[in-house]
């Protein structure tokens, strides 16, 4: 009775650890070079995409490209396989804009999008975001 008690104790530890070990984020620490894309329902053209690099970790998963005199919190962050998804909150010469995001990580690129809204304007902004691995951090 011991011994299947042991072997049935064995079978479920195994199980949960190939579980747990396949729901890791597949993501790669580094330097990362992200390309933001920023759109505006309803306004003739888009801003030219604008780039910057930033280091990214298991820590610091939420790419952040905020302009001078923006400031910028995330409220909450969630993971779910290998999709982060956050909510925002900045202010910005007293206008303050809310919204949420979502990037999707394969190692050493990402793809996602934010999702503003200004509240004093009423207006969305959606800022396509996607990025790859350049190297290590400094």
């Amino acid at each position: 009775m011991l011994k299947i008690l042991f072997v049935t104790f064995i079978i479920v530890v195994n199980t949960i650890a190939v579980s747990f070990a396949g729901s890791e984020l597949h993501m790669q620490e580094g330097k990362w070079e992200i390309t933001t894309k920023v759109e505006m329902p309803g306004m003739p053209t888009n801003m030219p995409p604008n780039k910057h690099i930033q280091c990214l970790t298991k820590n610091d998963l939420v790419p952040n490209n905020s302009q001078q005199g923006q400031e910028c919190k995330i409220t909450q962050t969630k993971i779910a396989g290998n999709t982060v998804t956050w909510t925002i909150q900045c202010k910005s010469q007293g206008e303050e804009m809310k919204g949420n995001g979502k990037i999707t990580y394969s190692g050493n690129s990402l793809e996602g999008t934010i999702k503003m809204i200004m509240s004093q304007a009423n207006m969305e902004m959606i800022s396509h975001i996607s990025g790859h691995r350049i190297g290590n951090c400094k």
